[in-house]
């Protein structure tokens, strides 16, 4: 197999490393990521300017711009065809519930799903001091080996989460929710003029028991299936009954 691996902290980032001599197992493995770190840039396509392709080492490509963007020129540039697997990770943090949309992680996998490639995303818990990448590699490779022997339904990706050390287990799981807080703290230049950061809010989980959040929370590792399609379709009948007007102009 070809195989894919990218990120959104940048070529540069151990995660990645970790991931992709892992994934040298399942098949030939090439790396095309962000120079720099890409976090929180979601499903975003580079359009106002050119993009760089840079060779780093042997199978080891950087972009100057999004980990969609590195999906993109892996394919048309270093590849020529589609690969036959995308790896997106690993994350420094969990990329749990609703934070798959900012997700550049994620957002790599989602590409590949687009363009009808096999994939996931997996992101390791947020932790002090040196990284341990190992459990999550292991994890995210025996996922993808499994996801390439039972192909998932097109337009289908997996998200895995990975929990701190050795995991007990993995769990099936679906997307946990929370209350959102908006917070961004204004603070002002040394000419008085504002400025913003947008913080993280201390939001709360939703409680349900076959949520990302809760498998993480109890050791295991989480695979959530995804799908780029947001339509919600327990919604549609109650749009439907909208006093909206018909092609005469009437209600």
């Amino acid at each position: 197999m070809l195989i894919l691996v990218t990120n959104d902290d940048g070529y540069r980032s151990e995660g990645l490393t970790a991931l992709a001599d892992a994934a040298k197992t399942l098949g030939d493995v090439v790396i095309v990521a962000p120079v720099d770190e890409a976090s929180a840039i979601g499903h975003a396509l580079t359009l106002k300017r050119p993009l760089r392709l840079e060779p780093i080492a042997t199978g080891v490509y950087a972009v100057d711009g999004t980990p969609t963007d590195c999906v993109n020129i892996a394919v048309t540039q270093v590849f020529k065809r589609l690969p036959d697997l995308v790896l997106s990770g690993i994350n420094k943090g969990y990329n749990l519930g609703d934070d798959v949309t900012y997700s550049g992680t994620v957002a790599g996998a989602l590409e590949a799903a687009l363009l009808g490639v096999p994939s996931l995303a997996v992101s390791l818990r947020m932790t002090r001091g040196v990284y341990d990448f190992s459990f999550a590699a292991q994890a995210a490779v025996t996922v993808a080996g499994a996801m390439v022997q039972r192909p998932l339904p097109s337009r289908t990706f997996l998200n895995v989460n990975v929990p701190k050390g050795q995991p007990k287990g993995f769990k099936v799981t679906v997307q946990a929710s929370r209350n959102h807080i908006t917070s961004v703290a204004e603070r002002h230049d040394p000419k008085g003029r504002p400025y913003f950061w947008i913080e993280e809010g201390q939001d709360s989980w939703h409680p349900h028991d076959r949520s990302d959040y809760e498998a993480v929370r109890a050791g295991y590792v989480s695979i959530t299936p995804l799908q780029p399609d947001l339509t919600a379709h327990g919604a549609l009948a109650a749009v439907e009954s909208f006093p909206l007007w018909n092609e005469a102009g009437v209600r």
